[in-house]
């Protein structure tokens, strides 16, 4: 155990109360893998822990958090939560036993404690089932799942980070009650699904959503040659989903733009020029393209706007003697492609000799 986790430990004994890291961390050093969140459960109340770390934060039901160097600590104290309502406990008392505050958990694989002699405490068969490789609920599966129907996505996402399969009742139970993923905000549904389509085992987890009849209910489909990015607006690109998710603005054009790229299965300086250096790179990926052939050709772009053009905007009107307008914005459109293409030179006096075909056009009409 790192000397930041146990110094924060016994901080709480020390006052006169018990203290675990309970969870995904314990869990996940079990498995050899490097965790910087810390779960502590203890039976300090909120208001003794505020004391014990002043620069803390109270959150939802009283836990505490705050960060130490790279670790964030979250605090609770051992509790019961007596009524489910919209997925949210609204009924919690707190308790002085730590066997019915891991109770209350959702996946036996998350109920692990350790305590500050690094000694690991298993109270609920957790061993078996990571031995087994099995997300099994902590008790009756299907009312876990009623209570809280965001162990829908909790479980696959598990399933998915460690490559593990779902316990029989619980696969059965998910399918039988799919549609309760409709009941979920669109935050946390993206949420579950941006941590899942991150894995490199995200395959494992777009097949348990189609097997247990999920995607119609998440608005959502794919092919099955989703190419593994560490872009999540890659990721999402590769999939047809309702706009309904929680997306930013921003996310939502990159996205917009990925797929425009992607359709056009190339991508050359025009592509460049439009949509940037990040998202040609991110495109590239998916598209099997060296990026470093994307940086040198965005290196060595003529132009990377209007304004890189040798000659204005307003010497291009007086030079036509033409007005603001729309075919002022044609001609900069054509101009920008043909230089794009290497078929005009950014040079004032080719970009005039250019022009002049428009003043031709003009004389025509």
């Amino acid at each position: 155990m790192e000397k930041i986790i146990k110094k924060v430990i016994n901080t709480i004994e020390k006052n006169g109360f018990e203290a675990y890291i309970v969870g995904g961390y314990v869990r996940d050093m079990l498995l050899d893998k490097m965790s910087y969140d810390i779960d502590i459960c203890t039976n300090a109340l909120p208001k003794d822990l505020v004391s014990l770390f002043p620069n803390s934060h109270v959150g939802v039901y009283g836990a505490v958090d705050f960060k130490i160097k790279k670790f964030s600590f979250e605090i609770t104290t051992y509790r019961k939560e007596l009524k489910y309502e919209n997925r949210r406990p609204t009924e919690v008392i707190y308790i002085n036993n730590l066997l019915e505050d891991l109770q209350r958990r959702d996946f036996t694989i998350n109920t692990f404690c350790m305590n500050q002699k690094d000694n690991v405490i298993d109270l609920l068969g957790a061993t078996n089932d990571l031995d087994n490789q099995v997300i099994k609920c902590i008790g009756d599966s299907k009312k876990k799942i009623m209570e809280d129907p965001l162990r829908i996505l909790r479980a696959i996402r598990f399933a998915t980070l460690l490559n593990f399969e779902l316990d029989k009742n619980l696969y059965q139970v998910i399918y039988d009650n799919n549609s309760l993923v409709q009941t979920l905000s669109y935050e946390r549904i993206k949420e579950e699904l941006d941590k899942i389509l991150l894995s490199d085992n995200f395959k494992i987890g777009l097949n348990l959503l189609k097997e247990l009849g999920l995607l119609e209910y998440l608005g959502m489909s794919y092919n099955d040659d989703i190419k593994k990015v560490n872009d999540i607006n890659g990721m999402w690109a590769q999939i047809n989903f309702q706009n309904s998710l929680a997306f930013t603005k921003e996310s939502r054009h990159n996205i917009s733009a990925l797929k425009e790229i992607l359709f056009g299965e190339k991508i050359d300086n025009e592509t460049l020029y439009k949509h940037g250096l990040y998202l040609c790179s991110v495109a590239s990926e998916i598209l099997k393209i060296d990026r470093r052939v994307i940086n040198t050709m965005y290196k060595n772009l003529p132009i990377y706007s209007v304004k890189d053009i040798n000659v204005s905007t307003e010497k291009i009107i007086k030079h036509l003697d033409i007005k603001e307008g729309k075919k002022v914005g044609m001609i900069l459109d054509d101009l920008v492609l043909q230089i794009l293409k290497g078929n005009l030179k950014n040079e004032s006096k080719d970009i005039y000799k250019y022009l002049d075909k428009f003043k031709e056009e003009n004389n025509e009409n």
